[in-house]
């Protein structure tokens, strides 16, 4: 096939303007920054699906919400295994079921660059986003200057990351490979869904695969983040992009959608967990000595005490649950949480990995199996972060066996909880009215006092020598 034969193919895949940008590329209007049309092309994978009844309650805010697979957690309440809230992003009428039914499933993850040239704007993209740096209504406007700061600033250090686990991140590949693998599974239940992945900061961009699922014509669709636990930096920050478009969509907005916010309480995923870290334990000597050190993503105290994030206490009840399931195996050992990759000069969830790492030599633990229990996917936080900077530090601070779980990535019993969970979910999608969005400010005079004054305090703030050496120290 040609070159022109190629191109051509390429733009049958995107819908929507098709451009050359100054490179000679040919480009989509769809495609933030303008990319190759060969990088911009969702992906979907075919599958099909079964019903069963769930018990739906409503939340105190209103939303239905399910209780699948009920249990009581540590403090004798009962809890759900997966929290799901359902329904259509709008007020208009349910789809017609007169047509054929067609089932999909969007999982949501962070996104990683491919290559080292794809870091900077990755980082642009993470940083832009206003649930990642919060920022007062008064300077919001400052969000897209600031994200391009601080991903001019990270971006050196960041690449000299990627580069040391192969010049890119794998965590597209992985997710495509658990979209794959829960196919499969959703299959062998006898269940016809086609599956899509949609990254909040990369290519497949959760819009792309959106567009896929109107092309696809679905007619019923269950949202399943890839993150255990909820945080509004991660599921609620993809969730407000999906309300967004849903709501200005009239085919969207009637889509039944069953929304599974968090997963962590699920007995699949505990036990899977279980499993790698009993696995791991047996390569060190004494396993009975290893302490079991969790390491989860951190997040700003401010989400968790002034946004009321409940990452923290689905964090501390997620640890709970897998020790509890070790205990019951025979397993008793020492276990402690902490939380890695803090970025600014903010206070984040504490204690700190690297600063609880250093104590733990000074008591005297010499043997430390590391858990990453946030993640269920390798990316640079697994392999370069914990595996080669907190096993240094870890090294140098005393403590002689150092060991890691891997990742869930497409571990069986994980992939095959996945299907359950969705299998769930699938008859509780129904209406369901997003918040008003917020009122815009319809005095231009007030609004132009609140940028002139907010433009001189921001960059005041911004160049302050504090400001400066909290960068310096902080971010690169």
């Amino acid at each position: 096939m040609d070159a022109t034969s190629v191109m051509n193919s390429q733009m049958r895949l995107c819908t929507f303007k098709i451009f050359r940008n100054k490179f000679n590329e040919y480009t989509c209007d769809h495609c933030p920054n303008g990319v190759s049309l060969s990088r911009c092309s969702p992906r979907s994978y075919s599958v099909s699906s079964s019903r069963t009844v769930n018990d739906c309650i409503k939340n105190s805010s209103g939303f239905p919400s399910c209780q699948l697979n009920s249990k009581s957690n540590r403090a004798g309440i009962s809890s759900c295994s997966a929290t799901t809230y359902t329904g259509t992003f709008g007020d208009v009428d349910a789809a017609s079921h007169t047509e054929e039914e067609k089932i999909g499933v969007l999982l949501l993850n962070l996104g990683g660059p491919d290559t080292l040239d794809d870091v900077q704007p990755f980082l642009y993209n993470l940083f832009a986003d206003p649930d990642i740096i919060r920022l007062p209504r008064l300077f919001q406007f400052l969000q897209r200057p600031l994200a391009k700061l601080i991903s001019t600033l990270r971006a050196p250090k960041s690449k000299e990351g990627y580069a040391s686990i192969g010049g890119g991140s794998p965590l597209r590949k992985i997710t495509d490979e658990q979209a794959n693998a829960l196919k499969l599974a959703l299959e062998a239940k006898n269940k016809n869904v086609s599956v899509y992945v949609g990254m909040r900061y990369w290519y497949p961009f959760t819009e792309e695969a959106v567009d896929q699922i109107k092309r696809d014509k679905i007619t019923k669709l269950v949202v399943l983040p890839l993150y255990p636990q909820y945080s509004i930096s991660t599921t609620g920050s993809s969730l407000r992009i999906l309300q967004n478009m849903f709501r200005e969509d009239a085919y969207l907005s009637s889509l039944p959608v069953a929304i599974i916010r968090s997963w962590y309480q699920r007995e699949g995923y505990v036990r899977s967990m279980a499993d790698l870290i009993e696995k791991e334990l047996q390569s060190f000597s004494e396993p009975d000595e290893v302490m079991i050190f969790f390491s989860a993503h951190g997040v700003p105290v401010s989400y968790v005490e002034n946004a009321g994030d409940p990452y923290k206490d689905q964090m501390e009840d997620c640890i709970f649950l897998i020790m509890r399931e070790l205990k019951a195996r025979g397993i008793n050992n020492d276990h402690t949480l902490a939380y890695q990759s803090r970025v600014g000069p903010v206070q984040w969830l504490k204690p700190y990995t690297d600063e609880v790492l250093v104590e733990l030599g000074k008591k005297g633990v010499k043997n430390l199996l590391a858990v990453p229990v946030s993640f269920v996917s390798e990316h640079i936080e697994t392999l370069e972060e914990i595996d080669m900077e907190y096993r240094e530090l870890a090294l140098e601070s005393g403590i002689e066996n150092w060991g890691r779980v891997p990742a869930l990535n497409c571990n069986a019993t994980f992939i095959d909880d996945l299907a359950d969970a969705v299998t769930e979910a699938l008859p509780l999608a129904t209406a369901m009215s997003t918040g008003a969005s917020e009122e815009a400010d319809n005095d231009p005079i007030k609004y132009f006092v609140k940028l002139f004054f907010g433009s001189i305090l921001a960059f005041a703030l911004l160049l302050s020598p504090k400001m400066i050496s909290a960068f310096k120290s902080n971010l690169l």
